[in-house]
């Protein structure tokens, strides 16, 4: 790996200004916006800027969150592009990471920075949406190979994706958070049938995945056989602030090649997640919703719209927190679950503001009715922020039992969680 002035093996950790300055020489000297876009990927990779928190010899600097920041900051500023935008970065990474042996970190973790590799995540099933652990897909040792069997549903990007991430039961004997294991599963083979959802605001962003008797080898293993719920919780922490995380990667103003080559395939990416303003309730709209429909007097109206926008700043201010957190490089705690908890209060409040203001003309949908059917669009797509990324009732768990200390539910195993794909 090259480029850069931060020393090799050095055992402090270099300042701010130190990782700012390397990145800026080297940018100076390699940026080129008229590369084609895989060409310049390889180039940063290999030189440990894309991914500076992983580690050297994977592709990484080493470098501490906070430090990471600044690298994707000067990346920006440079109108550069930095690593694909994905589930792959977002999640499989950061689990193969902590997970995942020498050999299958080296194999897949480039492609999946480079976006030669795209990934989605194989978990939810049709019984076992918020109680994972009770997931029926099989997973039989044949040799060096494992024969996989069962559905997987909630799955965003399966149609495009070269990989899952994949839990599946190989020990249907032991309790049941023993028996999943993770794999890395390749999905262009035969025996993977993948269907899309339509869900009820019109969208299919979802898909269902039918697996029969597809074969994934033992060399896909992500950590140890039967160990696969403590990786699902490390993909599930990380699962919380994977929009927040990916929105930073997007790239800048598209000039020349490289850039917009980027940014088509970041919007191409981001098209199946253009329903998500919806969901997240669309706040900002009901001020203007209030002064078109002349009742941004109203007194009613106008507690609304304050109670609308103090929990926007208590998610604001939730998400910060988190941010902070990570960028010190704390561990992932319940920050995410307090974030998530305000932001489903917040959507849910949003709706009901919409449906007060509105009236009858937003339950109209289309490009004719006002404001082309956006509230309709909410009242369809709010009820998904809290069900999504690990339901309401679970994070009051984890928030009950991490932050208030109050004793767990009774449960026969250790923990439970949820994932929205």
């Amino acid at each position: 790996m090259t480029g850069g002035a931060v020393p090799d093996g050095a055992a402090a950790v270099p300042s701010a200004e130190t990782v700012r300055g390397a990145v800026r020489s080297w940018l100076e000297l390699n940026w080129r916006p008229d590369r084609a876009l895989r060409d310049w990927r390889s180039i940063l990779v290999d030189s440990g800027w894309a991914c500076p928190t992983w580690p050297r010899e994977l592709y990484g600097r080493d470098l501490p969150a906070e430090l990471g920041g600044i690298v994707l900051e000067e990346i920006r500023r440079a109108g550069a592009v930095g690593p694909a935008v994905g589930v792959g970065i977002g999640l499989v990474a950061p689990t193969l990471l902590e997970h995942g042996s020498a050999e299958i970190k080296l194999r897949l973790l480039r492609p999946i920075a480079t976006g030669e590799d795209a990934w989605c995540q194989l978990f939810s099933e049709p019984g076992s949406g918020s109680d994972l652990a009770g997931l029926t897909t099989s997973a039989v040792r044949d040799g060096d190979e494992w024969v996989i069997n069962g559905q997987k549903l909630w799955t965003t990007g399966a149609a495009h994706a070269g990989y899952g991430l994949l839990l599946a039961r190989t020990d249907p004997s032991v309790p049941r958070h023993e028996g999943i294991t993770a794999f890395a599963l390749p999905l262009r083979q035969p025996g993977i049938e993948v269907r899309p959802l339509r869900q009820m605001n019109g969208y299919a962003s979802f898909n269902e995945v039918f697996i029969t008797d597809a074969r994934v080898p033992q060399a896909n293993v992500i950590g140890v056989v039967g160990a696969g719920w403590g990786v699902a919780r490390t993909t599930l922490a990380h699962e919380r602030h994977l929009a927040a995380n990916l929105l930073a990667l997007m790239p800048g103003e598209a000039q020349g090649r490289t850039a917009q080559e980027a940014m088509a395939e970041a919007l191409a990416y981001f098209k199946t997640y253009e329903w998500y303003p919806q969901r997240q309730g669309r706040a900002d709209l009901a001020p203007v919703l209030a002064r078109e429909a002349g009742r941004s007097v109203e007194p009613l109206v106008r507690q609304q719209l304050a109670q609308l926008y103090s929990l926007e700043r208590l998610m604001h201010w939730m998400s910060q927190r988190a941010s902070a957190s990570a960028a010190r490089g704390a561990k992932r705690g319940p920050e995410g679950s307090l974030s998530k908890l305000a932001a489903s209060r917040l959507a849910r409040a949003a709706a009901r503001t919409h449906s007060h203001i509105a009236g009858a003309w937003g339950l109209l949908a289309g490009d004719d009715a006002p404001h082309a059917g956006v509230v309709t669009e909410v009242l369809l797509s709010v009820p998904a922020q809290s069900i999504a990324g690990g339901t309401d009732e679970i994070q009051r768990s984890i928030v009950a039992e991490k932050v208030l200390g109050l004793p767990r539910e009774p449960q026969p195993a250790d923990d439970s969680s949820a994932t929205g794909g």
